[in-house]
C-alpha cells in the first residue's frame, strides 16, 4: 500500500462520504432541529458504521447478493421503506420549541444501525472494497486501510453537514419557515430513494 493508494483512498472517501445523500441529509435536519451537541452521537454512529458494514462485508456478506440476488433486493426495499419513513418524521417535524413535537435525534447506535438499511452506505462498501482491496496477504491489511481512512475522511466532512443544519437553524424565526425547512429537508431524504434505485 503506497502513498498514491492512500491518496486516492482518501479522495475516493471523502468524496462518498461528503456528497449529498441519506446520511448527510438526516445529519444536516438533525443539526438544524436539535443543535450540535445533541447530533453527535448520531454523527458518531454514522461515522463508525461504514468500516462495520465494510467488515460485514469482507467477511463474506457481499457473495451472498451474487449468489441470492432476491437478498439483495429485500435489503433495499427494507432500506427505502426506512429511509422513506425516516423523510416522513423529518417532513412533520415542527419547530425546535413546539410542545406538541416528540421527535428525538438519532442515537448512536441508530445512526450505526441505519447504516445497514441505507443503499447508499452499501454501495460505498461494495465500492471501496472491490476498488481499494489488494489480492492475497495483503487483502486484510489494506482491508484495514480502507476501513481507517473512511472514518477520518468521513468525520469533518459530516460534522460540516451538522454546522451547515445549525446555521440554518439561526436564520429561521418562524414556524412556517420550520415546517418549509423540515418539508424541504424530508422530501430531499425521499428523493435520495428515488436517485438510489435509479
Amino acid at each position: 500500500m503506497t502513498i498514491e493508494w492512500y491518496a486516492t483512498l482518501f479522495g475516493f472517501a471523502l468524496l462518498t462520504c461528503g456528497t449529498p445523500g441519506p446520511n448527510n441529509l438526516m445529519l444536516t435536519a438533525s443539526g438544524a432541529n436539535f443543535g450540535v451537541r445533541r447530533t453527535l452521537p448520531h454523527l458518531i454512529g454514522v461515522v463508525v458504521g461504514q468500516p462495520v458494514l465494510q467488515l460485514v462485508l469482507a467477511l463474506g456478506f457481499y457473495p451472498l447478493f451474487e449468489r441470492w440476488p432476491l437478498l439483495k433486493v429485500s435489503l433495499q426495499v427494507l432500506g427505502s421503506l426506512y429511509l422513506l419513513w425516516l423523510a416522513w418524521r423529518i417532513a412533520v417535524a415542527g419547530a425546535p420549541g413546539d410542545p406538541a413535537r416528540r421527535a428525538r435525534p438519532l442515537t448512536l447506535l441508530e445512526g450505526l444501525g441505519f447504516q445497514f438499511l441505507n443503499p447508499k452506505a452499501w454501495m460505498m462498501g461494495i465500492s471501496a472494497i472491490s476498488l481499494f482491496s489488494l489480492p492475497g496477504s495483503d487483502y486484510w491489511p489494506s482491508l484495514w486501510g480502507i476501513m481507517s481512512v473512511f472514518p477520518m475522511a468521513g468525520l469533518p466532512v459530516c460534522f460540516a453537514w451538522v454546522l451547515f443544519g445549525h446555521q440554518l437553524s439561526r436564520w429561521i424565526n418562524s414556524d412556517k419557515g420550520w415546517r418549509r425547512l423540515n418539508g424541504s429537508l424530508g422530501a430531499l431524504t425521499a428523493l435520495c430513494v428515488v436517485m438510489l434505485w435509479y
